[in-house]
């Protein structure tokens, strides 16, 4: 992201603890509390400079946040970091640190919140269709997955391992991991107005992630689901790592509202319909 920003006429400066990649033409400053450059300082000391984007690797106290606002809404982009367990629970975070919410609602640009799932092997995955039960365990239905190619991860205990490993079949890629490497799982969510509405209205974390998935918010459940289908990682790698209740709540009701209009013939449904009875779609086909 600093990449693309980073030309000629462009004054970027860091604050980073530690600086972990060293970037030509930007201004980087490493963190040091013992001689009192701490984040807040630190950014305070760039807000004299004239910088056109600051990066403060994270947002940690109150000081920091504030600092961080008050830059932002003086015509600096601002970039973050905080830890939540997604994009609209950083809302909520800084509302917990003291920030008044009409200055993260006037401040704020968007959110975007990432994980990282691992990638099962290609080489030695295992092709099965989940039960009914497994599915609805992650809001999802037999009837839409149908033509869906499920992966589960070959993996294999010690003992199957130096097994395999003597037989001379065990898997080059992953060795007997089942994974290989990683793909990350990504929630961007936009600041609109009803967003803005929403963050002064003191609104849970439930309420803004509803109101963003209305409004078209991929959630790291909903992502990471097709990262699924699309045969780079599996739903026991989605459990793990991305289904929550909340997340799971938000799909849920995105699909209720959704599923009253028939994607296909465009009627209007009842809540209680699983099908279409007009072109006999199923409601919450994909």
């Amino acid at each position: 992201m600093l990449a693309e920003r980073n030309h000629p006429g462009v004054n970027i400066s860091t604050a980073e603890d530690p600086i972990e990649y060293s970037l030509p033409g930007i201004t980087q400053v490493q963190i040091i509390r013992e001689k009192g450059m701490d984040f807040a300082s630190i950014l305070r000391a760039f807000l004299r400079q004239d910088p056109d984007v600051i990066l403060v690797g994270e947002t940690r106290d109150r000081e920091t946040a504030k600092t961080v606002i008050e830059a932002a809404l003086t015509g600096h982009l601002v970039l973050t970091t905080l830890h939540t367990n997604d994009a609209a629970g950083a809302i909520v975070r800084l509302d917990k640190m003291g920030i008044e919410p009409f200055m993260i609602s006037g401040s704020l640009l968007g959110i975007l919140a990432q994980r990282l799932v691992r990638r099962v092997c290609t080489q030695c995955r295992v092709a099965y269709h989940p039960s009914q039960e497994e599915l609805a365990r992650f809001g999802l239905s037999a009837a839409n997955e149908q033509e869906v190619t499920f992966y589960k991860a070959n993996t294999l205990t010690m003992e199957e391992i130096q097994q395999a490993r003597k037989q001379g079949n065990l898997c080059l890629k992953c060795a007997g991991s089942g994974y290989k490497d990683r793909i990350g799982v990504y929630e961007v969510m936009q600041n609109s107005e009803r967003i803005q509405q929403l963050i002064n209205q003191g609104a849970t974390t439930d309420r803004i992630k509803e109101a963003a998935v209305d409004e078209g918010m991929v959630t790291l459940l909903a992502y990471s689901l097709n990262l699924v289908r699309e045969g780079y990682t599996t739903l026991e790698e989605v459990e793990r790592v991305t289904l929550t209740d909340s997340g799971l709540e938000a799909e849920l009701k995105a699909k209720r509202k959704s599923g009253l209009i028939c994607s296909g013939c465009r009627a209007e449904l009842q809540p209680e319909w699983l099908d279409c009875p007009y072109c006999m779609r199923p409601r919450f086909s994909y």
